[in-house]
Parts: C-alpha cells; structure tokens; sequence
C-alpha cells in the first residue's frame, strides 16, 4: 500500500476555506486528503469531494480519531461518527490521532478497537500519529497492530525527527510528515533560500523535496491554488548531496506541535 504524496493537510482550515482548499488541490491532481476529528472539517470536506466530481475509488482519504474516544466503543463510534459527516462508506485509512495521555486507555484497547473497525469496513487501513519509538513497538505488538501501515508525525528541517522516522522505516510503516514547511518559517531561512535560489524554486518546495527525499509522504496544508500547485512540482525537485547535507544540518530539535499531553518524545 503506498499513500499518494502529497497530500493535503487541512488543519485550521474550516467552512468556505477548506471547501476551496480541497476542490483546488483535486483539481490541479492531488488525491490524498487528511483530516481529522478534531479539525471539526469532515463536513465540509466531505461536501468538496462531491463537489470536486471525482470517482471515490480515485480518492484516499484519512481521518483520525481524538483521544477521548479511545475507550470503550469510542474508536468505531468516532469513525462512524466520521463517516456519516464525510458523507462516505469508508476511509482510507484511519489513524490514532495521539497516543492516550498518560496511558489512561491500554494501547493494547484501542488498537485492536481500530483494526476491528477496518475489519468492519469502516477504513481500508490503519496507523497512528504522534508515537514515539516504544510507542511504536508497543502498538505493532498489539493485536490487530500489524495491519498498521504509517505513523503520522512532525518534520521538517528544523525537527528532522531522524530516529523516529528511521525506526518507523525499520519496522515497515511508511512515515507520514505533517508540518513539513515548519508553519511557514522554512521561508525565512537562508540556507533554504539559498538553495532556492540555485534551482529557481521556492523555499518552501526546497524543504518539500528534502523530506520527500526520506522516503517520507508529506502533507502540507495550503488554501491557494498557486503554493498548491508549487507543492505538487516539489515532488520532482532533485537537490545535490551537498544540498541535502546543507539542509540537514539545519535540524535543531525545534518542535512546533507540543501540546501537554504529549508523550515523551525522543532524542
């Protein structure tokens, strides 16, 4: 199974905006879209899809489940619950969106509660987001855990995450990276510009094609079409060794998604 890249992110994004963000990014070819519980956004995520006209057999769509509905019955009640807003049969896949705070809810629970949901037909494939190593060893070696196919987490060349990413590659889930573009700081790097500039792109499709180059499927979030369009033309920009080097020196452990129930995150 490989998920398209990119993607399209569509955190923050709400009503009128992501209904344009999501008809554009189809348009110009994108078929991936991620979304979540949380973003309070399936809805109108769901109504670009019918808008967009393309065949849902083309699409691959992911959604995530929050973390107070890990318990119990919460993991196939929040996707069903996904489903009927998305105005869909089905996901593609459907992840974890945060490991349980603390461990309140066994992991051994909820991620046989989400392979039960793909096998109920509610997502095609599942994973998680935001695990660090243990975390990730844990969830495989749980019941239904080697149906997981992604662990959804922050990279970019500011966070290049290199040992969750290496581990998650070992153990054979594809990684997923959200943030690539730092929230928009790799604009303002010099090193990034620079590079930029040798290739005539931006830096934005520089820090793309550096995380790309790790085997990593990116999904970052934008409204117009233009950047959309620039996003999609990272995927076939190829940098030096020298360049790629440049670039990963600029890793300096700065995380942006770190809210207090995180886990303890790796070195």
């Amino acid at each position: 199974m490989r998920l398209p890249n990119p993607g399209l992110g569509t955190f923050r994004l709400k009503d009128e905006a992501v209904i344009e963000s999501v008809c554009s990014a189809l348009e110009l070819g994108y078929r991936h879209i991620d979304t979540a519980t949380l973003y309070d956004n399936e809805q109108a995520v769901g109504r670009a899809i019918v808008q967009s006209g393309i065949g849902r057999a083309e699409l691959f769509v992911t959604t995530k489940v929050w973390f107070d509905s890990l318990a119990g019955e919460g993991v196939v009640d929040s996707l069903q619950a996904s489903l009927e807003r998305l105005g869909l049969d089905y996901v593609d896949l459907a992840l974890i969106h945060w490991p349980s705070p603390g461990d309140e809810v066994p992991m051994a629970h909820y991620i046989a509660a989400l392979n039960d949901a793909r096998e109920r037909g509610l997502t095609r494939h599942i994973g998680i987001s935001n695990f660090t190593i243990a975390q990730v060893d844990e969830a495989l070696a749980a019941p239904g855990g080697e149906h997981m196919v992604t662990n959804q987490i922050e990279v970019h060349p500011f966070l290049a995450n290199r040992a969750l990413v290496e581990h998650c590659q070992r153990r054979g889930l594809t990684v997923t990276g959200y943030m690539p573009l730092a929230v928009g700081k790799v604009m303002d790097d010099p090193v990034l510009q620079d590079i930029a500039r040798a290739h005539q792109a931006t830096p934005a499709q520089v820090a793309l094609a550096w995380v790309v180059s790790k085997n990593i499927v990116v999904i970052p979030s934008s409204t117009k079409p233009a950047h959309q369009k620039a996003n999609l033309q990272a995927m076939d920009l190829v940098l030096s060794e020298q360049e790629y080097q440049r670039i990963d020196a600029l890793d300096r452990g700065e995380r942006i998604a770190n809210p207090d129930f995180a886990p303890q995150w790796d070195a």
